[in-house]
């Protein structure tokens, strides 16, 4: 097992591996296996590339984000520029179902309502919209609807989990409470309980899903 040093080192050299990430806005603090991340970047699209490559490193247990999005005055938009963006950015997004998710800005954050039948639909809504300019954060509240009965969940998150070369099925126990999913068990690491998150909510009728896997390196 690595020490939080080792972590540490694996954790800078995977942001410097990065792209989109400049490893040297970012501070990166770690116990017990937890990151936390620290600093300033220029756009909410570095925060998110900081946070998925950190979940990559092995070891890393779990991460808490505080980086701030701050922007320069030729990048600051009003919350009333930023909102008609999105509008536009969701209208044109094939993935995203017309007139059904409404936005918010609030000092550049962006939340989004509504409903729609498909996880993908609620995914693609926020992809849409949390790399415009001048966006610090997105709070995404669309729901789910979808008339799929409890019963036929279960069977098809486990036959998804099975398709997937990224799980390991066995090692995921799903139950089913209504359109509530709850996952328990064991995985390797960050990004497989993450892929375990999609899957499960991509299965048709499920609203919600609590992810209580494991992240365990053995």
């Amino acid at each position: 097992m690595k020490t939080d040093l080792e972590i540490r080192d694996d954790v800078l050299d995977e942001l410097a591996w990065q792209p989109n990430v400049d490893e040297t806005e970012i501070g990166v603090i770690v116990k017990d296996g937890i990151v936390t991340l620290t600093g300033t970047v220029g756009s909410y699209a570095k925060k998110r590339a900081a946070e998925e490559a950190v979940k990559k490193v092995k070891g890393v247990k779990a991460v808490a984000e505080d980086i701030e999005v701050k922007f320069g005055n030729s990048f600051a938009r009003t919350d009333a520029d930023i909102a008609k963006v999105a509008v536009s950015s969701l209208e044109w997004n094939s993935s995203v179902p017309n007139n059904k998710v409404m936005v918010k800005v609030d000092d550049g954050w962006v939340s989004l309502t509504g409903e729609v039948p498909w996880s993908y639909q609620k995914d693609s809504a926020k992809r849409a919209v949390e790399n415009l300019q001048g966006v610090r954060g997105v709070t995404n509240l669309i729901t789910i609807k979808q008339a799929v009965e409890p019963y036929q969940i279960k069977e098809r998150i486990k036959k998804a989990f099975e398709r997937s070369a990224d799980l390991e099925a066995k090692n995921i126990m799903v139950t089913v409470d209504g359109h509530k999913v709850k996952l328990k068990g064991k995985v390797h690491s960050l990004t497989e309980k993450d892929e375990a998150l999609k899957a499960a909510y991509y299965a048709p009728g499920v609203y919600e899903v609590d992810n209580e896997l494991e992240v365990s390196y053995y």
